[in-house]
């Protein structure tokens, strides 16, 4: 419990363990309720029914710490000298870069974290409460530990409950257990060491009261419920920084720490060496830093991201945060909850088992399309009298509607009857005909229900339905083969219940018998004698045939599979097995209990040795996420319910269910999958995987631009030449190629076998030995040649202006050339096809050329920039320039590859 528990007066450790009126005298309270005065008193003691609000940061933080980034400090640094330097414009421009590019990170980022707000949402807004003895409805937020509150069907429960009546009460608490269907609630104690999802003698705040009604004391209110304690997971769950936000982070540390240096070295060598005017050596080293500083990068990033989130929209897939789609890309490890995200969450008939023979149901959810075959082959329904008297039973003894709303089937009342509903009319059977006469509703203490009614042909019958056990306790014979009532052979049907049971089916029985006209009421002793058992029918939570086929596909990716789920362990290994997560003889499921009880060393080598994990809480979740993290693993979770939030908001991607997923589970997560598919995540990560592969592109394009330009600097200091470039052309080179060329980038499609490589490894630098070799070449290539041009022009007696100009067009020209290099990391661009595949790669060389003139021959940017109008015999140096350094790349290229 959180401090704000422990200082609770009214806090009850287990109250699931104990009896309801060991709970009432705990509490203080009675089945009458509290006074009024008393629940004020509490009201004052322990404070609201409500979560507490989250902290937000404000407004101007989250613009400010765009600008936390020691290159972005570097690059302030260098607006300040140049000021102190009288250099207005340098000034000037290098803060508008600095501030442009804080502003699209402030744009782009992604909402600030609402997951608490959302967990509020799904509290009751009143309550029907006894005080004094009498019934009233209050505002929720008045509750208060000892109060006694009245549930019905269709309530959302207001807060944490111990149970003191329970008629037929079901409650649905998927939100928090992740189990498929409503759990069945009593009065009894429970161990104390029992699940969330077993404790039946509870009714838990922000659930759903399925069916039936109850009445329970509150023993837990605000932080304090359950829910609550989620809510305290989540504020207190640390969010870890993406793969590519560490790998930038180190790189800006390296790259930092190699410019300052180097610019030091540039001051001390200019002043000591050449004797330098001071000033003039840290406008040079100014220059040198401004060139070196990939400052186009963030914005680069930011733009190859944000269309990655475009089309992964378009692939149902929505992204809340940029970086998260290129972890997808990283991903080694993906977590998936089970219950409507790998299944449908729409429970379905798939097994009919008569004396007549067994029957296989094709289709799935409530959509009463699909057939009845037996042995293959499509069944006539007349033909078989065993299994019309079986659907008889379960259409008829049926209190649950299923309808075509909005374009979707949807059941009103309980899942599992709505799947026999749904059976009856892939049968083709209507129970409208039938008339009731009377009826014993479903109570957990029973667990059956039973009907009496008249058919169409006048034949009046009780109709009995529910647990298989149940109903063979109350039947002496069975349907035989030829239709005749034989005696009951238990253990056969004994056996078939176990089959289906280990396939992870849920099984329900149904029983008959006629009676006269003349009965009219219906007793549980009626039951008793002369029951015909009929058979049994298999129900499941079926898996998503697209689910099943983006597994295999993440396999072949390298990428490993875990279902971490609250529903039992026997389902949970039925829909691993068909979902094709391991084979009936290798797949293990681990327990809640088997979590709880290992060490976080042994929990590591259980997280990654196993991929199905059952009847795990929110805490095992958690655990699982951070063990598998813990080996370096890069986790995506995936879930729908509040139980699966605090999971999701620690993993390195967090993907939540977009129609079926609660309000708190959507905000934790980075991605919202707006068709709860998990294809749609494998679909994702191929996207992911292809940004980070043009992220790599346009980082090995920008670099050598940023070292051809340092180097030029730092060559004209150490070799007390004159600056080939000032601070603000070198600029305007960093900003026109990364705004024109890298963004080409973004664009280039999906690299061939992009999913049947494996992930990459964590830690694996973004540039590798040999990537960083073709920068240090490319920067070489361009930069030399630009100081040689530069020089010649000199040589010449051009005037510094022209022979600038002709250094900025040397530099531009040559990396438009190298811009078709980097368009495939490895492969050869010479072949016409590739070479005009990214239409945007041409459309970035047009822009670039418009602008690139118009810094040349406009007389303001000529002012501004220092440049001066060149004639067309000075185009033809950079183009050749150009062309040469696209064939020395490509060379280089071929040669990697003949190594390879």
């Amino acid at each position: 419990m959180s401090n704000d528990a422990d200082r609770n007066p009214y806090d009850i450790v287990h109250p699931h363990a104990r009896t309801a009126d060991e709970v009432l005298a705990a509490l203080r309270s009675s089945a009458a309720g509290l006074s009024a005065e008393e629940a004020a008193a509490r009201l004052a003691a322990v404070g609201p029914n409500r979560l507490p609000e989250p902290p937000r940061d404000g407004l101007l933080k989250r613009f400010f710490k765009h600008f936390n980034d020691i290159l972005i400090y570097i690059l302030i640094a260098a607006a300040a000298i140049t000021a102190v330097l009288g250099h207005w414009i340098d000034t000037g421009v290098i803060l508008g870069v600095v501030v442009i590019n804080a502003i699209i990170g402030f744009i782009q980022e992604g909402k600030a974290e609402e997951a608490l707000e959302g967990i509020r949402k799904m509290l009751s807004l009143h309550a029907h409460v006894r005080r004094g003895g009498e019934w009233s409805e209050v505002d929720a937020d008045k509750l208060v530990p000892g109060d006694v509150v009245r549930l019905r069907s269709g309530d959302r429960v207001p807060a944490d409950l111990r149970l003191i009546e329970a008629t037929n009460l079901r409650i649905e608490e998927s939100a928090l257990t992740g189990e498929s269907v409503p759990a069945d609630k009593h009065c009894a104690a429970v161990a104390a060491d029992a699940g969330v999802g077993d404790r039946f003698g509870m009714a838990y705040s922000g659930t759903m009261v399925a069916a039936g009604r109850g009445v329970g004391v509150v023993t837990a209110t605000g932080a304090a419920t359950e829910i609550g304690r989620i809510n305290r997971m989540i504020a207190e769950v640390q969010t870890l920084q993406t793969p590519l936000t560490r790998q930038m982070a180190e790189f800006s540390k390296i790259l930092s720490v190699v410019i300052v240096g180097l610019a030091v070295l540039m001051v001390v060598v200019g002043t000591l060496l050449h004797d330098f005017p001071l000033g003039e050596v840290f406008l040079a080293a100014i220059g040198f830093a401004v060139a070196a500083i990939p400052e186009g990068l963030p914005a680069i990033l930011t733009i190859t991201l944000a269309l990655g989130v475009q089309r992964m929209a378009a692939r149902n897939a929505i992204t809340r945060k940029l970086t998260a789609v290129e972890t997808l890309g990283s991903v080694t490890v993906i977590c998936s909850d089970k219950t409507g995200t790998l299944t449908r969450n729409e429970m379905t008939a798939r097994h009919v088992v008569t004396r007549g023979g067994e029957y296989e149901v094709t289709g799935t959810g409530y959509q009463p399309e699909g057939h009845i075959t037996l042995l293959g082959e499509r069944i006539v329904m007349h033909e078989h009298a065993h299994l019309q008297a079986l659907i008889e039973v379960v259409a008829v003894a049926n209190d649950t509607h299923v309808a075509h709303e909005d374009g979707q089937w949807k059941v009103t009342g309980e899942p599992t009857e709505g799947a026999l509903r749904t059976l009856a009319g892939k049968a083709g059977f209507d129970a409208a005909a039938h008339e009731r006469h009377a009826a014993i509703p479903f109570e957990s203490a029973n667990k059956f229900m039973a009907t009496l009614n008249t058919a169409p042909g006048g034949t009046r019958r009780i109709l009995l339905k529910g647990a298989p056990d149940r109903l063979l306790d109350r039947c002496a014979e069975e349907l035989g083969e030829d239709g005749s009532a034989v005696p009951l052979d238990r253990a056969y049907w004994e056996e078939q219940i176990e089959r289906l049971s280990s396939e992870g089916l849920r099984v329900l029985a149904a029983a008959a018998r006629d009676v006269g006209d003349d009965k009219h009421e219906l007793e549980i002793a009626d039951l008793d004698q002369g029951m015909v058992f009929l058979g049994v029918i298999g129900i499941i939570d079926p898996p998503r045939p697209e689910a099943i086929e983006a597994i295999r596909s993440c396999h072949q990716a390298g990428i490993r599979v875990k279902m971490i789920t609250g529903d039992h362990a026997g389902t949970a290994r039925a829909i691993g097995i068909e979902m094709g997560l391991g084979s009936a003889e290798s797949l293990k499921v681990i327990s809640g209990h088997d979590i709880e009880a290992a060490s976080d060393e042994e929990l590591q080598a259980i997280a990654q040795d196993c991929d199905i994990f059952a009847r795990t809480s929110p805490e095992h979740k958690l655990r699982l996420v951070k063990a598998l993290q813990a080996r370096g693993e890069v986790v995506a979770m995936t879930g729908d319910g509040v139980n699966d939030a605090p999971a999701l908001k620690r993993a390195d991607v967090g993907v939540a269910m977009g129609i079926k997923g609660t309000e708190a589970t959507k905000e934790a997560a980075e991605i919202v999958l707006a068709d709860d598919n998990f294809s749609s995540i494998e679909r994702a990560v191929e996207e992911g995987r292809t940004i980070y592969d043009n992220l790599r592109k346009a980082i090995l394009f920008i670099l050598p631009t940023n070292g051809a330009q340092g180097l030029v600097m730092l060559a004209a200091v150490v070799f007390g030449l004159t600056l080939p470039l000032t601070p603000v052309q070198i600029l305007w080179v960093n900003m026109v190629v990364a705004v024109t060329l890298a963004l080409a980038l973004a664009f280039e499609p999906a690299e061939p076998g992009v999913m049947q490589r494996p992930p990459r490894k964590p830690g694996t630098p973004i540039l590798g030995r040999i990537f960083l070799w073709r920068v240090a070449l490319v920067s070489v290539l361009i930069g030399g040649a630009t100081i040689v041009m530069f020089e010649i022009e000199l040589y010449l007696g051009m005037p510094l202006d022209v022979a600038r100009s002709m250094a900025v067009n040397t530099l531009v020209v040559a990396q438009a050339f190298y811009l078709f290099n980097s368009r495939f990391l490895e492969a050869s661009s010479l072949r016409a096809g590739l070479l005009f595949g990214n239409r945007a790669a041409w459309i970035a060389v047009g822009v670039l050329v418009l602008l690139q003139l118009a810094f040349i021959y406009l007389p303001v940017m000529n002012l501004w920039f220092g440049t001066a109008a060149l004639e067309l015999r000075h185009w033809l140096a950079p183009l050749l320039i150009g062309g040469g350094v696209f064939l020395a790349i490509e060379a280089e290229k071929a040669w990697l590859r003949r190594r390879r």
